[in-house]
């Protein structure tokens, strides 16, 4: 990380507004962004603070549908499926980082899109929720790299998803990468 770049600086403390009144969005993080860690090297912020819980997002599944050029491999995307759910994180971010998360997301670029989703979180339900979509979805899954593999693994497991879901990631994951092996 370039610390030099004004758009990538890390964010201190005093910088920040009163949490309660700081205008917000809902995220909803399925892929690597789920990982607290990793989302603080693109938002130039401890994330921990942020994080809802873990949540559900109905009537979608996930897929490798996206070449990313900057990790040299697959990443996840979301595709409609009413018979399907997906696990992922609900964050409550403050709206100073929506830039910056678009950023990471590629959006002006034309890689992902904003969509608006609705999501259950610890016995509440939430509407109006962003999350990010591939544009120019790939006809076939690409497997994730090693790296890729564990950030979202790693995300998952420090984010507390149910340990069957973060099971079912890492078949998908791994029986990607084994078919191309």
């Amino acid at each position: 990380m370039d610390l030099e770049d004004p758009e990538l600086r890390l964010i201190e403390p005093s910088e920040h507004t009163d949490k309660a009144t700081e205008p917000f969005f809902y995220y909803f993080a399925y892929g690597s962004c789920m990982c607290p860690v990793d989302l603080k090297r693109s938002l130039g912020e401890n994330t921990h603070a942020y994080v809802v819980g873990g949540a559900t997002l109905r009537g979608y599944r996930l897929g490798f549908h996206y070449y990313s050029s900057k990790r040299r491999c697959g990443a996840l995307d979301i595709l409609p499926d009413p018979s399907h759910k997906v696990q992922g994180v609900l964050y409550r971010l403050p709206w100073r980082l929506s830039h910056r998360l678009d950023k990471r997301e590629r959006v002006r670029q034309g890689d992902y899109r904003h969509e608006q989703i609705s999501v259950e979180s610890v016995g509440r339900h939430y509407s109006q929720v962003r999350t990010y979509v591939v544009v120019q979805k790939t006809p076939v899954e690409i497997p994730p790299n090693d790296w890729y593999f564990n950030v979202v693994l790693r995300g998952a497991t420090t984010c507390r998803l149910p340990e069957h879901y973060c099971w079912q990631l890492f078949d998908h994951m791994r029986g990607l990468q084994m078919a191309c092996a």
